[in-house]
């Protein structure tokens, strides 16, 4: 995986507002490079650093291994839940799910511009890697 895919999507990712949360395909959407695998596979290597928690499967289901780390994040952040979270933490049993559709995260306008320039950065960026060098000077 190229540093420069890498570097976008966790930028994007950093965007994302406490409460809120997107799907992977999103983030590839707003980048308009990848897809939700690419950026689940950047999430699972490079996502230590930005709010892992608050990008999740499209059917809201927390980052695997990691579900009750982000449910308590969730809550303390009151991010829309779906199911028994309750019964989750007391016994680490039953289901629960993130509200994608009331939790998705919807930028503004200034949120766009930035994600317009990271993405533009990385289309440059991966343009470049795919141009010989010989054709780049003519």
């Amino acid at each position: 995986m190229r540093m420069e895919y890498v570097e976008a999507v966790l930028e994007v990712v950093a965007l994302v507002p406490a409460g809120a949360a997107v799907a992977y395909g999103d983030v590839a959407e707003l980048l308009g490079s990848g897809g939700a695998r690419q950026v689940g596979a950047v999430m699972s290597h490079h996502g230590s650093a930005v709010p892992w928690w608050r990008v999740l499967k499209a059917s809201g289901d927390a980052p695997p291994g990691h579900e009750h780390e982000a449910l308590t994040r969730y809550i303390l952040e009151r991010t829309p839940l779906l199911g028994r979270y309750e019964d989750y933490l007391r016994t680490g049993e039953g289901r629960w799910r993130v509200d994608l559709m009331a939790a998705r995260w919807a930028p503004s306008d200034g949120e766009f511009d930035r994600i317009d320039a990271v993405a533009e950065r990385l289309e440059r960026a991966l343009h470049k890697l795919s141009v010989p060098d010989d054709e780049m000077t003519e």
